[in-house]
C-alpha cells in the first residue's frame, strides 16, 4: 500500500505540496489530476523518493521511499513526463540495459505487450514521439512491478495507440497499484477506479470514478476554477 499522511513539500519560499493525504491499495487505478503545476509531478516523485517531504509521512508497501530507496524502486515501474531515453541506443539494447538492472531475464513479453516488436533493432532517436512513449512504458513495465507510477502515459500516442496503452494499464491492475496522470479527462474518465484532483498543492477531490459521462470535467472545472477564483 502507498500511504502519504499529511505530506508537505517547499522549496524556498514555494510550497509545491500541502499537507495532503491519501493511501492507494492492490487493484487501484488513480487517476490523478490537476492542472500544469498543481503539484502531481512533484507527489509522485515524493512517491519514488526522488524527493523528501518538508513535513508529512510516506510509506510504500511499509518502507520509506527517501531512506529505502532502492528497495522500494525495484517494486515500482515509473514512466516520467519527459520520459528520459539514452537516444543513441537501439530499442533492444535500452530494453536490454534496463532488464539488466532490474535483473530481469524474461522480458521479451512486454515488448509485445506495448507494440515494440518491430522496432528493436531502430535507434531511438528515430522514433516518433508516440514509439518512443512506448520504449519507456515498456521500461517501466519490465520486471513486473507491484506499483507503476506513470506521468501522461499515453502522451504523444495516436487515438488507436491510446487506446491499446489504456487497455494495458486496466489489464495490468488486478494485482498492482497504479498511479497516472493525463490531461485527457475522458481517458480517466474510461479507466479509473478513483479519482484524486489536486490544485496549487491541496487535494480538493478523493473519490470513486463518476457513473455519468462528462462528470468529471464538470467536477474538474468547477473545483479547479473555485479555487483559482
Amino acid at each position: 500500500m502507498i500511504v502519504l499522511d499529511k505530506v508537505s513539500k517547499k522549496f524556498a519560499d514555494l510550497v509545491a505540496i500541502n499537507n495532503i493525504s491519501f493511501k492507494v491499495k492492490k487493484g487501484d487505478i488513480v487517476g490523478f489530476l490537476g492542472l500544469n503545476g498543481a503539484g502531481k509531478t512533484t507527489t509522485m516523485r515524493l512517491i519514488l523518493g526522488y524527493l523528501t517531504p518538508s513535513q508529512g509521512k510516506i510509506t510504500v508497501n511499509n518502507y520509506n521511499p527517501s531512506r529505502d530507496r532502492l528497495t522500494v524502486l525495484k517494486r515500482v515501474g515509473y514512466l516520467a513526463e519527459n520520459n528520459p531515453l539514452y537516444l543513441e541506443m537501439k530499442v533492444s539494447e535500452y530494453l536490454d540495459f534496463v532488464a539488466q538492472m532490474k535483473s530481469e531475464k524474461k522480458w521479451r513479453g512486454t515488448v509485445k505487450e506495448v507494440g515494440l516488436e518491430e522496432m528493436m533493432n531502430k535507434k531511438i532517436e528515430t522514433l516518433s514521439r508516440g514509439y518512443k512513449q512506448r520504449v519507456g512504458l515498456a521500461a517501466a513495465l519490465i520486471g513486473d512491478p507491484e506499483i507503476l507510477i506513470l506521468d501522461e502515459p499515453t502522451s504523444g500516442l495516436d487515438p488507436i495507440e491510446q487506446e491499446k496503452i489504456r487497455d494495458l494499464i486496466v489489464k495490468k491492475a488486478k494485482n498492482k497499484m497504479i498511479v497516472f496522470s493525463s490531461h485527457i479527462l475522458s481517458e480517466v474518465e474510461k479507466i479509473a477506479t478513483r479519482i484524486i484532483i489536486i490544485n496549487k498543492g491541496e487535494i480538493v477531490y478523493d473519490g470513486k470514478k463518476f457513473k455519468r459521462v462528462g462528470q468529471l470535467e464538470k467536477t474538474f472545472k468547477k473545483l479547479v476554477s473555485r479555487k483559482n477564483d
